[in-house]
């Protein structure tokens, strides 16, 4: 693997074509783009971003709000040799990436770039299940025979299969998910419908590309399928950059966790029924089959259920499984007596045994039925190999989560709409990405405006298993001492005290009178959203929006549309929303946006940390807390024509650990404690 020094001097990039001639003040940009504005940062970042691919070896960046970081990545990248991956938090990121910066650059260069965009596999149709739906003559729900007849139309036309084509589509379509490409079902090669596969066609753009654009849940999902049955999903490829880098944590826990859910064992119950519909005959062992695992299946899962209820650190319908659940769940004991006294399939299976060691050997013995069913050509189904594997890794992750013996996991629960999940999630994923990230890649560039924790690294670095390589810390241009004014009133209640809410309620409504709306109320917890804004919507003229009433997108163009609106979001607006201009005048958040504790991740991280003798609250729920706000407060100034005033609710920061927080936030933000002072500052920046 390529390393790079620390003082080593930066390569140029291919000769007539060097950053300064892109980015410059008299470069490619500026003479291209009216308006454009040249920013130091901007290129000292791409300087550095060019050089570690260039050299090898890795790069932190912390690149304040207006660096302009999007460009100081992807210019680098473009001029490279060799296939540049670049990862971005979201899929709305991504699109932004392809169809506006990618734009600007081809302008600025006068040259067709080779950009492919690859989102995960259940965003693009299959075809081969869609002609499978039809055939088999199912229909939704009536209220969604229209976007079914929407889809069948649009499969016709569309050239990329993938379902943000279809912009009217609703995000949690039930029936969507039995018809993407999610690889647990594809049949590969052997699918009829390969050849036009909006998947393969994806693929075939993504290795002609020379930057591949992706998000963070689908690298660290080809990541951990490089370790699985399912192999790649993207090019080869040894350099990638990760834009909101301060994601990444959570993201890659996800993606090398295990996970079984009540929705996984009914889909593929269904699925094997489905196959075989047109064959009864010949499906007579696999529906036997199908009927004892789903007696077994039924019975498991309201085990599951029971001990849900009672499950130690429950949280929103999450909660840690604890040794003696485990011990119940595994007990081969009662299994066996369950067995015996249940020999005949229409018994009921005793309520004290889990039932496992059943379950187990009936998702065996659907495995072998599949099987022989496609070993003597009892059915043309080219799936049902597909269905058996489908079967033995389901057992194989029921066995590994129920066991609970890998200390290095956290085994938890969670209750999530009508369905179950029993989650295996490694408690540390620094071992990891090291290992399989850091290790592997020859160059890795970790970029986001909120990277640091009190001006260091050190927190990002210890997370994510990065050793060694180089950083990059670049202050937004932005004159926060003379747009913006942070607001600490002096007199509120501890937010655990009871009266708390109502305080808070008085105090927003009060600051709204100030700034006639235009705000942004950003809270820690979705009940305590819903109180401060039924309380405030009883106070205030301004018009309200809540989280939830409508799709994101929806409610941040209604805000922008609505003169004095207000706005309440709770964490996925805390990043990832730009609203430029006087529209947003004012942040308010309700509470430092530490972890919860009693998360069960939250809770086994914080456990390890103490158990190695470190300080749990300092070492990892104080850092979290300052990438966190220093997010949400940045939604305040999003150019430097932006003004506005943000509020920190939350006493605590008065704490000793408040210096900390504060000492992350801009340099020259002026903070106050009274409110006189900000209709003065108002009163100053309408003036000017």
């Amino acid at each position: 693997m390529a390393t790079r020094r620390a003082d080593s001097e930066p390569s140029a990039p291919p000769e007539g074509l060097t950053l300064e001639a892109i980015l410059g003040s008299g470069g490619r940009f500026a003479q291209t783009q009216p308006g454009f504005e040249f920013r130091p940062g901007q290129l000292d970042m791409a300087r550095a971003v060019d050089d570690a691919l260039r050299r090898g070896g890795h790069l932190c960046v912390e690149a304040g709000t207006g660096t302009g970081k999007t460009l100081a990545y992807l210019v680098p990248a473009i001029l490279q040799d060799e296939v540049v991956v670049a990862s971005t938090a979201t899929k709305n990121l991504q699109e932004q990436i392809l169809e506006r910066d990618i734009p600007r650059l081809e302008r600025a260069l006068g040259r067709k770039l080779r950009v492919a965009l690859l989102k995960g596999r259940n965003n693009y149709l299959c075809l081969y299940r869609l002609a499978r739906f039809d055939e088999q003559g199912r229909l939704p729900g009536l209220d969604d025979l229209r976007y079914l007849d929407a889809v069948r139309q649009w499969a016709e036309v569309t050239a990329t299969g993938d379902r943000a084509e279809l912009t009217d589509l609703p995000e949690d379509l039930p029936f969507w998910a039995e018809l993407d490409a999610r690889s647990e079902i594809c049949l590969g090669q052997k699918c009829p419908s390969y050849d036009d596969c909006f998947v393969t066609r994806a693929r075939q753009r993504a290795h002609k590309a020379d930057v591949v654009i992706v998000n963070h849940h689908l690298f660290f999902a080809d990541l951990a399928a490089r370790h699985s049955s399912y192999g790649a999903f993207l090019p080869d490829h040894t350099r990638v950059i990760f834009d909101e880098a301060h994601e990444i944590e959570d993201i890659a826990a996800s993606y090398f966790s295990l996970q079984i859910s009540s929705y996984r064992f009914v889909e593929l119950l269904r699925d094997v029924e489905q196959a075989f519909i047109p064959d009864e005959l010949a499906a007579g062992a696999v529906r036997r089959a199908v009927l004892n695992a789903r007696r077994w299946t039924e019975h498991f899962w309201r085990f599951v259920n029971c001990a849900c209820q009672t499950a130690p650190g429950l949280m929103n319908g999450r909660g840690r499984l604890s040794p003696d659940d485990f011990a119940a769940l595994a007990d081969e004991a009662a299994d066996a007596a369950a067995l015996e006294e249940t020999a005949d399939a229409d018994q009921t299976p005793p309520a004290e045994a889990s039932g496992v060691t059943a379950l187990a050997e009936a998702l065996d013995q659907l495995a072998e039925a599949l099987q022989a069913a496609a070993a003597h050509g009892l059915f043309s189904e080219q799936g049902v190999q597909r269905l058996a594997e489908r079967a033995r890794e389901l057992r194989q992750d029921l066995l590994r989560i129920v066991g609970g013996e890998d200390a290095n996991y956290v085994y938890w629960w969670e209750k999530r709409g009508r369905g179950l999940f029993l989650s295996a999630t490694p408690i540390d994923v620094a071992g990891l990405l090291r290992e399989r990230l850091f290790q592997q890649f020859e160059t890795v560039v970790l970029t986001s405006a909120t990277l640091t924790s009190d001006g260091s690294f050190d927190f990002i670095r210890s997370r994510l298993g990065m050793d060694g390589g180089d950083e990059l810390l670049i202050d937004s241009p932005f004159d926060y001492g003379r747009q913006a004014i942070l607001y600490l009133p002096p007199d509120l209640p501890d937010p655990n005290a009871p009266g708390f809410t109502d305080a808070a309620i008085a105090e927003i409504s009060a600051l709204l009178n100030i700034t006639q709306g235009r705000a942004f109320i950003l809270c820690t917890s979705l009940s305590h959203m819903r109180r401060l804004y039924d309380g405030v919507r009883a106070r205030t003229p301004f018009p309200c929006l809540l989280q939830g009433e409508a799709p994101k997108s929806r409610l941040i163009e209604r805000f922008c549309q609505t003169p004095g609106a207000v706005l309440f979001g709770a964490a996925s607006f805390w990043q990832g929303v730009d609203v430029v201009g006087e529209a947003l005048s004012c942040v308010i958040v309700d509470r430092l946006p530490f972890p919860v504790p009693s998360d069960p991740i939250v809770e086994a991280r914080c456990r390890r940390i103490e158990a190695e003798g470190g300080d749990a609250f300092r070492a990892y729920s104080l850092p979290q807390a300052i990438l966190a706000l220093k997010q949400g407060l940045g939604r305040l100034i999003r150019s430097g024509t932006d003004r506005g005033l943000m509020c920190l609710l939350d006493a605590r920061i008065r704490k000793s650990y408040g210096r900390a927080i504060l000492g992350s936030l801009p340099s020259r933000l002026p903070i106050t404690g009274n409110r006189c002072d900000l209709e003065r500052w108002l009163a100053q920046m309408s003036e000017d």
